[in-house]
């Protein structure tokens, strides 16, 4: 019991370290896990090392706004807070809008465990019949993905962007070269966002602290939210290619969503969702969705009951932890962000991520980073949707199911 305790509180600690520095995604952490496992398992068991992964991983999910939102260097589950998260960054009200997607998350950890049961009983029976029309599910999403621009000229732009990312995503996952997917999202989704913030020479504004009971929704904003990721959220917990960030914006349009801080609930919620489920999943149809699920069930080659009793628990006690600890750093962070030059600090993550890039990938990541840069540049510029990149994703894993 005290090594489960241990590697919960160790878990949460890398979350934290992952969740905040820009570049270092946290599948990165759970590859090292796994290269080591063949010793460490001599030391514990594969429950203490999973235990760790799940609370690590949760954890992430939790505090990841924090630079997403007060540096713009999002991962890919974070990109969609980008444009809400500025404007209140701007506006001097980023840490109400790191506490929003607070909010989300606490409330996901109670959806969560209500799907649980659906999952383990329902799950296995409808999977068969998805996985004969996978690729269809996934070309009518992609579809839905870009009609959901308003005019023809970015809807055309958006299917253009949509195709050049699949190229590079078939590019990038083909060549010989470990974590294609660290150059290929860091520079679709953060290097991109920090050269355009570097160029416009962005000034933080001082940020209000505003008190937790002053920062809240409606019944009704609370709700609608809440049902969105309710009917968003799950379908991404077992289809390949899709993630929070589609879940986030399927449903924001089902349920018309357009406030922005309705809309930033939603996007706690379902990262802490898509994340949490992908581990039920694991255990109800053995497929993996997450980097976190992968490592998971190579720890443990068929998950028994008690061990997903263990994974429910740490993910409820890891939320509620990562809740208090989020809100203690983000308040830190809003009270000193406006002190430091927010070009140099964008600078600095920027030359963080292409020494990362050329440590773990080579010169060949360094072109695949040079590129997805470029075009998510490219897409920022043309004024369209940046989920529209998610193509780099999607079109493989359209091609895998229908090949």
């Amino acid at each position: 019991m005290l090594m489960i305790i241990l590697s919960l509180f160790l878990g949460i600690l890398f979350g934290i370290f992952t969740g905040l520095i820009p570049g270092i995604h946290i599948n990165l952490i759970t590859i090292i896990i796994l290269g080591l496992s063949a010793s460490l398992l001599n030391l514990v068991s594969p429950l203490i090392l999973i235990i760790f992964i799940v609370a690590m991983e949760i954890t992430h999910t939790f505090i990841d706004y924090i630079p997403s939102i007060f540096l713009g260097a999002p991962d890919e589950d974070t990109i969609l807070s980008i444009l809400p998260g500025h404007q209140l960054l701007l506006k001097g009200h980023a840490y109400a809008g790191i506490i929003l997607t607070l909010y989300g998350s606490l409330s996901a950890l109670i959806i969560i465990l209500f799907f649980v049961p659906i999952f383990i009983y329902l799950l296995p029976i409808v999977y068969p019949y998805v996985l004969r029309i996978m690729w269809i599910i996934l070309i009518l999403v992609s579809i839905y993905l870009i009609f959901t621009e308003k005019e023809n000229t970015k809807r055309l732009w958006a299917l253009i962007i949509f195709i050049l990312a699949g190229f590079l995503g078939i590019a990038s996952l083909n060549i010989n070269i470990k974590e294609p997917l660290l150059p290929l999202l860091t520079g679709l989704f953060g290097a991109s966002n920090l050269l355009i913030s570097i160029h416009q020479k962005t000034k933080i504004p001082k940020q209000k602290i505003i008190p937790l009971k002053n920062i809240k929704l409606k019944r009704k904003s609370l709700v609608k939210s809440s049902l969105a990721s309710i009917i968003a959220a799950p379908f991404t917990a077992f289809l390949p290619g899709l993630g929070a960030s589609q879940a986030a914006l399927i449903g924001r349009e089902v349920t018309n969503i357009q406030d922005q801080r309705e809309f930033l609930f939603l996007l706690g919620a379902i990262n802490t969702i898509v994340m949490g489920l992908s581990f039920i999943a694991l255990y109800s149809i053995q497929k993996t969705r997450t980097g976190a699920a992968v490592a998971v069930s190579k720890l443990i080659n068929n998950l028994s009951i008690n061990e997903l009793f263990y994974i429910i628990i740490t993910i409820i006690i890891a939320g509620i932890i990562s809740f208090f600890v989020t809100i203690f750093i983000s308040k830190l962070v809003a009270k000193n962000i406006n002190k430091i030059s927010y070009s140099k600090i964008s600078v600095s993550i920027l030359i963080i991520l292409t020494i990362l890039t050329i440590y773990f990938t080579g010169f060949l990541g360094l072109l695949i980073f040079i590129t997805s840069t470029s075009l998510g540049i490219t897409t920022i510029q043309l004024g369209i949707k940046r989920m529209h990149l998610m193509g780099a994703l999607l079109i493989p894993t359209i091609l895998f199911y229908l090949l």
